[in-house]
């Protein structure tokens, strides 16, 4: 295999012109030309020239191209060698290895050249493989270098067969994993004599001072650990514990040097799923890796713990590996370690160590493992008859698991009372904690910010909240006698404190904790017979005693006030199994409402001061959910006071608000009539002011009148006032939240609470909605003071959302304007500007479009007493002028629900009314912003006043943003059209008549209407162009109803529309790759109108026939297929090869290129960081380790 000196000097000149960073583009595009051709040349020429460029003549950058340029052949060419050829290949490749090895080659270099060898017995098979491993093993005998080298051949080989590659699937890859599974009696004792040899000889020359050759030894040992690592994902472990493997990687984990790579071969082992036809033998190897795992913990722990230790980061580092092996021990080997009740308790023992470390790394560890296994111990809790304890809710529970049975007498009180302290002490962040706090955490690490990659603090805390509430499950008592026992603790401390406030971060830290231990025990899950359990019964004795201190607080500032609301909403559910302290609780939250000054002006100072009286008026809603039937007795009293702090001017109309919610939730909870009669009670008074026609006359009649209103700002927060509570009062009624109406289901006998109120209403609203709609038409806008203009303009808070900035986190529940302050706390008290215009018009608009949204499930009465024509006048009327973000919201809110609960009595009043005007803006003005944004880069939404002025840049991602937005709200809006619910017609097990479809069929319906029809199919094709993947698979949903419908009419223009228009443009869609994620349903949906249509019209073999790629045989050959067989699967399977074949791969979505499989496992990196590129053949850069040296 001969080749002249001139052809390499050529070879070797081009790849420096290819790689150098001072060639010209014409010499560098010449020579990747010509080393093109060397590659799809000659092959033995192309191996010759190769095995040339890799001796030491030439520089490295030429050698390391040289062996990609072997590697290349051995991937891709490796076939058009003979058998004689190939034997000849490998051995001048082993013979290379050895080689390099002799002269001390660059790693690099070396890592290029086991990777070759490695890739060489991957294509040839067993047969190689079992006549190489003397060869190996000779020169593993040669020097440090050399059994470097091995060893990382032997890593990098089992390590790729064990992912799939898809050159190896099938019989060749079971063959070669079979070859090194027979080989391992070989392999491993080879292994663990590397391993031996080379650490005594690094330790030996270290001693000597031999440093550099300390370091070739050194290197050996961590090569071999990296091969070891490789088989240990894989190897039997009864294996690895017979040839010393175990051992010697035991054996090292005592080695600061080796370690950290000995520790990842227990990580490995440790994580491996127990098999099923599991033996003694490898449940010796799993107690063998448990006992090296517990007694280097043993040292760590002993050494850590005294007083006298000095530890670095390396140490801890080393120990979150173990303790990692040992939480995966447990969670996939569990039933070995249950085998032996010594080593159980001393395994849980070293976890209780981790737990209660000051570490937060290794305390982490630990909390996800006791997580586990206590989720585990409860997951199908049991108590045996007769079992009083009211300490374990899950003893005597004779049908749990031997193992499980084995474990809960060492999750005893103790454990569990500790991890309870360590939680506790752990809720809190670092940059929360007061120094001088005793009661905080000790000398714990807390979480900080300052740390990196360790996730978000929420996560953690998360963890730790339901380890609590999972141990007040297992533990009632103690968990409550615990938590109860601190906050109390922490309560004493704050009144002997000068500054309570400042010190009181750990108390609200613990309000969550006791949030979850009530929650737990008084959940219901044990309460069978209304009385009670046991262990509830005594924890209600303990919580009486806590509750009692917290009424005793005569704490009055918001701070302290806000904390102590917090935690009497926390014993609701306790309230619930204690009735008789509801009174008292009732008078404490009323108590400390008064004890806030009532601020009726925007004093920044008292701003505190209103944040918690809303907090106080919101735990009276949360303890009508949580305390149940138990505030019953009790609301005509809260009333009472409620009505009198309203009189005497004590209560803003934004906490009367959230009492009227309080009112709701309770009569819920009475009973359809109380329900009823607390309805009426709560909106009587708002109907007097709301039904005047004095106000919409002066405010609602004309643009002027809006203005008058928008400088009335006690009247325009009242009005708001009152929509949001008509909102919540819809929401706490009992709505149906069913996902479709049922136009044949009897309607239920007991009307709905609202029904008799929606006619007084909503037609007030519906005329306040028509008036701000008309602010954004053009006339009307021109005529608007500044301040209005502006705050018609996107708030700075909703930018920012759009763009994917952070945001400052919204409150939950209700709505919270752009200046932080929560809509409950607008009370109109000041001045008109432009940021209290903005958040009224979006609150009016948000609260207003639910309210109508909400009404539409009320029942008919919405669809019968509603007149359209004012609901098609407030929303369609200026609907050309709609914003983007205001469309979207005004069909999801509103004409989706609608569309969802009108009786199909009434399609022809409500759907053909509203669709009509909202399609067609809706299409024209799509179609335009996708036309802007696919030919000149922007979308140019019509949305003139939501987005005035910033960085360009900003502006094009803020419109294609809200274009998107919008352009799935609308075809989501389609997809629900297309919905089974509301085509229940079409899926009929028989095909229905057109009379049939048209009376149940949605779809059925519109397109019986042209006026609808054209722009609802229009806006469906023109969807396929758009390149939003979501969107695509919304429209299919409706698309395939369209075809179904085809199907089941004898509708022609609709046949010649699905036949030619549809299937056209489904087949289009396919070219954007923006579609791959959806090109199974695009590909099912054209399988299906082919098969159901081709021989009634000619449209979808034209169609396929226009494919540059296909013939008239192609075609009948295809059909021919499709004819072989009924499997849908299949059939697609048929379409999809054949779009591909017809269009030469050139339909995107459906060619996804797959890459050539390299040996990627020869970086450093683990394989989940790579980029998926790196799998690939890239032939600008080099292979593995050497792309980045």
């Amino acid at each position: 295999m001969d080749l002249s000196s001139a052809t390499a000097n050529d070879v070797a000149r081009a790849i420096v012109a290819a790689l150098g960073w001072n060639s010209s583009a014409d010499d560098r595009k010449a020579a990747l030309a010509y080393l093109e051709s060397v590659k799809a040349g000659d092959v033995r020429v192309l191996a010759s020239t190769s095995f040339l460029l890799v001796k030491k003549d030439w520089s490295s950058e030429v050698r390391l191209h040289a062996f990609k340029l072997l590697q290349h052949l051995v991937r891709l060419r490796w076939d058009e060698l003979s058998s004689e050829e190939r034997r000849e290949f490998a051995k001048v490749s082993i013979d290379l290895m050895n080689e390099i090895a002799s002269s001390f080659e660059e790693w690099a270099l070396k890592s290029q050249t086991a990777a070759l060898v490695a890739e060489i017995v991957r294509r040839e098979g067993v047969s190689l493989w079992q006549e190489l491993i003397p060869s190996l093993i000779s020169i593993s005998n040669s020097g440090p270098t050399h059994a470097e080298m091995v060893c990382m051949m032997l890593r990098w080989l089992p390590e790729d067969i064990t992912v799939h590659n898809e050159d190896l699937e099938g019989d060749r890859r079971r063959l070669l994993l079979r070859g090194l599974t027979e080989s391992l009696p070989d392999i491993l004792p080879l292994l663990y004599t590397l391993l031996e040899r080379h650490f005594g000889a690094a330790m030996t020359e270290a001693g000597r001072q031999q440093i550099d050759i300390a370091k070739q030894h050194a290197a050996a040992v961590t090569a071999t650990l990296n091969a070891i690592n490789a088989y240990a994902e894989w190897a039997p472990l009864p294996y690895l514990a017979k040839y010393g493997t175990l051992h010697g990687c035991g054996f090292l984990l005592s080695s600061p040097d080796f370690r950290v790579h000995a520790c990842e071969f227990f990580k490995l082992v440790s994580s491996r799923k127990r098999p099923t036809d599991a033996d003694s033998d490898y449940d010796s190897a799993i107690n063998s890796i448990l006992m090296i795992l517990l007694n280097v913990s043993t040292d760590f722990l002993n050494i850590s713990e005294s007083s006298s230790a000095v530890m670095n980061d390396s140490d801890f580092e080393f120990a979150e590996c173990i303790c990692e092996s040992l939480v995966s021990l447990g969670s996939t080997n569990l039933q070995c370690i249950t085998s032996d009740n010594e080593i159980l308790s001393q395994y849980l023992l070293k976890m209780m160590q981790y737990f209660r470390h000051y570490k937060l790394e290794l305390h982490h560890q630990s909390l996800i493992f006791w997580l586990a296994l206590i989720r585990d111990l409860l997951a199908k809790p049991k108590t045996s008859a007769g079992d009083s304890s009211a300490d374990n809710l899950a003893s005597g529970s004779g049908q749990a698991d031997n193992h499980k049975q084995k474990i809960l007498p060492f999750v005893n009180d103790e454990i569990c009372s500790v991890m309870l302290d360590i939680s506790f002490q752990r809720m809190l962040k670092k940059e929360k904690v007061n120094p001088g706090n005793e009661y905080s955490s000790g000398a714990l690490e807390l979480w900080s910010d300052d740390f990196e990659g360790r996730g978000d603090f929420g996560q953690y805390r998360s963890r730790l909240v339901e380890l609590i509430r999972l141990i007040a499950s297992f533990k009632p008592v103690i968990a409550v006698t615990k938590v109860s026992d601190r906050v109390i603790m922490i309560i004493k401390s704050l009144l002997l404190a000068p500054l309570p406030s400042q010190n009181l971060a750990t108390l609200e830290s613990m309000q969550l904790a006791v949030d979850n231990v009530v929650a737990a025990i008084f959940d219901g899950s044990n309460d069978d017979t209304g009385s009670g359990s046991d262990a509830q019964l005594a924890s209600c004795r303990i919580l009486e005693g806590l509750l009692k201190q917290l009424l005793s607080l005569k704490w009055t500032e918001p701070e302290l006030v806000e904390v102590l609301g917090h935690y009497f909403e926390a014993l609701g559910p306790f309230l619930k199994y204690h009735p008789d302290a509801v009174g008292s609780v009732i008078n404490k939250l009323f108590e400390l409402l008064n004890s806030l000054p009532i601020v009726t002006k925007q004093d920044p100072s008292l701003s505190k001061a209103r944040h918690t009286r809303l907090h106080i008026c919101t735990s009276f809603v949360r303890l009508a959910k949580t305390a149940d039937t138990s505030l019953l007795p009790h609301m005509k009293g809260i009333a009472d006071t409620v009505s009198y702090l309203q009189k005497e001017g004590q209560l803003l109309r934004g906490e009367h608000n959230l009492f009227g919610e309080t009112f709701l939730i309770m009569a819920s909870a009475a009973g359809p009539q109380q329900q009823q009669e607390v309805m009426t009670w709560l909106l009587e008074p708002l109907s007097h002011q709301w039904i005047q026609l004095e106000w919409q006359n002066a405010y609602l009649s004309d643009p002027a009148g809006l203005i008058k209103l928008c400088g009335d700002t006690k009247f325009m927060w009242s009005l708001f006032h009152t929509v949001t509570f008509f909102e919540k009062a819809l929401k706490r009624s009992g709505v149906r939240k069913s996902g479709v109406n049922n136009n044949n289901s009897n309607a239920s006998s007991i009307p709905h609470p609202l029904a008799s109120h929606l006619p007084w209403m909503l037609p007030p609203l519906l005329k306040l909605l028509r008036a701000i709609h008309s602010l954004w038409s053009p006339p009307v806008t021109q005529i608007l003071p500044g301040e209005i203009k502006s705050a018609m303009a996107m708030s700075e808070f909703e930018r920012t959302g759009l763009l994917g900035e952070s945001n400052p986190k919204m409150a939950k529940g209700g709505i919270t304007f752009a200046d932080g302050i929560p809509a409950h706390m607008k009370d109109g008290n000041t001045e008109p500007n432009e940021t209290d215009i903005r958040n009224w018009l979006k609150g009016i608009r948000e609260s207003g479009y639910n309210v109508l949204g909400l009404s539409t499930t009320v029942g008919e009465s919405f669809f019968r007493c509603t007149d359209v024509e004012a609901v098609d006048l407030a929303l369609m009327e200026n609907i050309n002028s709609m914003e983007f973000r205001h469309l979207r919201q005004l069909v999801h809110s509103v004409i989706a629900p609608l569309v969802k609960n009108c009786p199909s009595g009434l399609w022809d009043i409500w759907l053909k009314r509203l669709l009509y005007p909202l399609l067609v803006y809706s299409h024209q003005a799509l179609r335009c912003s996708w036309s802007a944004l696919l030919e000149e880069g922007r979308a140019k939404v019509p949305d003139l006043c939501g987005i005035l002025g910033g960085p360009y840049l900003k502006v094009e991602v803020m419109e294609e943003k809200l274009l998107r937005v919008l352009t799935r709200e609308i075809c989501a809006l389609l997809s629900l059209l297309g919905s089974p619910g509301l085509n229940s017609g079409l899926h009929s097990e028989q095909l229905p008549t057109d009379s049939d479809v048209l009376s149940s069929s949605v779809i059925g319906f519109l397109l019986k209407n042209k006026d609808i029809a054209v722009p609802l199919l229009h806006l469906c094709l023109d969807a396929f162009t758009w390149t939003d993947v979501e969107s695509t698979n919304k429209i299919t949903t409706f698309c395939g109803a369209i075809v179904l419908l085809a199907i089941s009419t004898n509708n022609i223009e609709l046949r010649q529309f699905v036949c030619k228009d549809l299937f056209s443009a489904i087949i289009q869609s396919l070219a954007l790759e923006s579609n791959a994620v959806t090109s199974a349903n695009l590909v099912g949906l054209c399988c299906e109108i082919f098969v159901s249509f081709y021989k009634q019209d000619p449209a979808p073999r034209q169609i396929l026939l226009s494919l540059p790629c296909i013939g008239p045989q192609d075609l009948l050959a295809f059909e021919e297929a499709l004819g072989k067989t009924s499997s849908p699967r299949e059939q697609k399977q048929l379409m999809k090869s054949l779009l591909l074949v017809g269009t030469a791969n050139q339909l995107k979505a459906l060619a996804v290129k797959k890459g050539v499989n390299l040996i990627t496992n020869v970086v450093a990196r683990p394989r989940s960081t790579l980029p998926a590129s790196d799998s690939r053949t890239d032939d600008g850069g080099a292979i593995g380790l050497a792309a980045i040296m």
